[in-house]
């Protein structure tokens, strides 16, 4: 493993000198004869990469990627990672700095923007390995290795990453470069960020070492001239414990539904190569090392905090709250407040090596963040990074309650009309559009959702409220990552653009027409009632594309709870209508112009009173098709019809579904779950009989 894994970085391996007059070499560390494993493309017989005086990589060709689950399968661990770092420490001469680039990273991706890691104060650059085969696929990686023993200064790591930069930016000016930085190597590209205003940078800091004056880690520099003996042979052992937290990887493990066979072989393997790894810096790291070390640290802090005026750059900060090391969280609310441009995200339960635990996936970071973008702007449609299965197992298992307590029935019409169990009438090419009825608080949307990508594999991509992407201003409006499940898992916010696109890629598309006001109805005759604008929004551009429309009708809320306290009760509170006034006024009024009750988008949170769970169910009428309609639906009378039309199926479904359920002898939890006491927990409970054909 190890050989493998170090011969498919020797491939990829340059050094980049910062002095414009130096002809570029290439490495002597991996002149070797190694085995080449399976997934390394380049052997050492293949042109590697060309290398500019000024530190910048030249374009190479790429294979082709392995498919997702491919991708699933070679799951990279802990273990890799200290393998790979053994290696590459153990065979580093004494400098200078270089880029390499891991052979697992192969871009299939059009215009991929260039990602140029920048490591820790240890320098090796293979903290974002675990993360390197997807990251491959949407960018263009280079790591940044400073070898241990060199002794470049911090004022010189900028302008040789600045140069990369540079260059880079020159070649593709409509493109931006991505800076990757943990701790050291946020100040880094801190740095950079600060001296280069006019460069499109995108800077991703996780737990920046800006904070080092504030840091317990600062003591460690005098504590070395004290007792330099006794802190330079311990210090490679105290800094594993910043490489994660056994008893999380045994978590994330039970999750992954691994057996515990493999999670004893796993932990055991990282055991073995965490000795290994250690040996190797004990045997290198000397006193003088380590002095250099934190002097270049104290350097780097300062040198980013007096800057910090200057960075004009998208900026994502990322932080942990376990962090040993540095006050990151503290530090992560300190620089947002002084980046124009930033946003913060906190890992409550995570180390300092943040890309290094169970679980994090820089992917998704960037997809709930709206961070990953190839152009100027990000464009929510062809920027957007569909989850792995994996990722969609953490979106989804903190929500999967829902399931479990509603145990949902789905049904679903065949192009005869015949209603089954189940989402076979569902079509499997797009463009499709879903439009239904919004329940209360959106209750509906993680069965559905879940539904759709575990039976189907599809992907909704749901119309969502702007509130969920962006806010006028702050105030008592949730944090934007109270919503990243919802961007993670495809939501888009609605604009007409924004249905072209989803059109023009024939994607699976869910809207609700009623919007905020139908998820928020009030009390009184309301629960089940459709609050949807009285002039079509949808039909010509769904008929454009030649779209099925798939109206669909979901009841249950009012088996899961009890509206106490509706918009109009809460009106009545002098508390309580200041509070939506000031939540409606942080974000985009949606319908100003509209007419009736669908134009009040009054934000508000109502108050509901559990109930002993009762079960949901879905029912996804006939699909309509709209293909060869086009010239016919362009008129404005016509398209108005088919909206009433597709507003008349999707109340159909719901009188069918109210009526259908008094019959249902499971409606109740407590008979589900003696049914599946004896019939197995796995077991699909049964429902009312939905004959052969819906009720018209």
């Amino acid at each position: 493993m190890a050989t493998a894994v170090t011969a498919a970085i020797a491939a990829g391996i340059y050094p980049l000198t910062t002095h414009r007059d130096a002809t570029p070499r290439i490495s002597t560390i991996f002149k070797s004869k190694l085995s080449v494993s399976a997934s390394a493309v380049r052997t050492e017989k293949q042109a590697g990469p060309s290398v500019s005086d000024n530190g910048a990589v030249a374009k190479k060709q790429r294979a082709p990627a392995p498919s997702s689950g491919a991708l699933e399968e070679r799951r990279s661990t802990l273990r890799d990672y200290l393998e790979q770092s053994r290696e590459l420490i153990s065979r580093s001469d004494g400098g200078p700095p270089r880029w390499f680039s891991p052979l697992e990273c192969r871009s299939p991706l059009k215009d991929s923007p260039l990602l140029l890691y920048l490591p820790g104060v240890d320098g090796v650059g293979m903290g974002l390995s675990l993360q390197h085969q997807r990251l491959g696929k949407i960018f263009d990686i280079w790591c940044m290795h400073i070898p241990l023993t060199d002794r470049t200064s911090f004022t010189d790591l900028v302008k040789f990453v600045e140069s990369a930069v540079k260059t880079e930016h020159s070649r593709a000016a409509n493109r931006p470069i991505y800076l990757v930085g943990e701790s050291f190597g946020a100040c880094l590209a801190l740095a950079v960020a600060a001296r280069n205003p006019d460069i499109d940078l995108v800077l991703i800091l996780a737990n920046p070492a800006t904070s080092y004056g504030k840091s317990v880690s600062q003591s460690l520099l005098p504590l070395s001239e004290v007792m330099p003996e006794q802190l330079g042979s311990s210090l490679p052992y105290v800094l594993t414990l910043l490489l994660g937290n056994p008893a999380k990887r045994v978590t994330t493990a039970v999750r992954d539904n691994l057996s515990s066979e493999h999670v004893i072989e796993e932990l055991s393997q990282e055991t073995i190569a965490m000795s290994s790894y250690l040996s190797v810096l004990s045997k290198l790291f000397s006193v003088e090392t380590l002095r250099w070390k934190l002097n270049l640290l104290k350097s780097a802090a300062g040198f980013a905090n007096s800057r910090l005026h200057a960075v004009k750059a998208q900026t994502l900060i990322l932080a942990s709250g376990q962090d040993q090391l540095l006050s990151s969280t503290e530090e992560a609310e300190r620089l947002r407040q002084v980046l124009p441009k930033s946003k913060v995200r906190l890992f409550e339960d995570s180390g300092h090596a943040l890309f290094l635990e169970d679980g994090i996936s820089l992917i998704s970071i960037l997809t709930a963040t709206s961070f990953y973008r190839r152009g100027q702007r990000h464009d929510h449609v062809s920027d957007y990074l569909p989850p792995s299965p994996s990722e969609f197992r953490r979106v989804y298992e903190p929500q999967s309650w829902i399931d479990a307590a509603t145990d949902p029935v789905v049904l679903s019409t065949m192009e005869n009309g015949d209603v089954i169990r189940g989402l076979a009438g569902i079509p499997s090419e797009g463009p499709v559009l879903y439009v239904g009825y919004h329940m209360m608080l959106g209750f509906e949307i993680v069965p559905l959702v879940s539904r759709f990508w575990i039976e189907r594999n599809i992907l909704l991509r749901g119309i969502a409220h702007p509130m969920m992407f962006s806010k006028l201003k702050e105030g008592r409006m949730p944090d934007a990552s109270a919503f990243d499940s919802f961007r993670i898992m495809g939501a888009v916010p609605v604009s007409a653009p924004n249905f072209f696109k989803l059109f023009s890629s024939k994607s699976h598309v869910l809207l609700y027409p009623g919007g905020v006001r139908e998820a928020l109805h009030r009390k009184v005759g309301e629960e089940y009632r459709l609050f949807w604008p009285e002039q079509s929004e949808f039909v010509r551009m769904a008929a454009k594309f030649g779209a099925k429309i798939v109206p669909f009708g979901v009841v249950g809320e009012d088996d899961i709870g009890h509206l106490l306290m509706d918009y109009d009760d809460l009106r009545r509170i002098p508390y309580f209508r200041d509070s939506i006034e000031e939540l409606t006024g942080e974000v985009v009024n949606l319908r100003s112009n509209a007419v009736g009750e669908v134009s009040n988008q009054d934000v508000h949170l109502p108050i509901i009173v559990p109930k002993i769970p009762g079960r949901f169910y879905f029912l996804f009428g006939k699909p309509i098709e709209t293909k060869g309609r086009q010239q016919e639906l362009k008129g404005r009378e016509e398209a108005q019809g088919l909206y009433l039309e597709v507003k008349s199926e999707v109340e159909k479904c719901l009188a069918y579904l109210k009526e259908k359920r008094e019959s249902d002898p499971y409606r109740n939890i407590f008979a589900r779950l003696s049914y599946r006491a004896t019939h197995g927990f796995d077991s699909e409970v049964p429902t009312f009989d939905f004959g052969h054909k819906a009720q018209q």
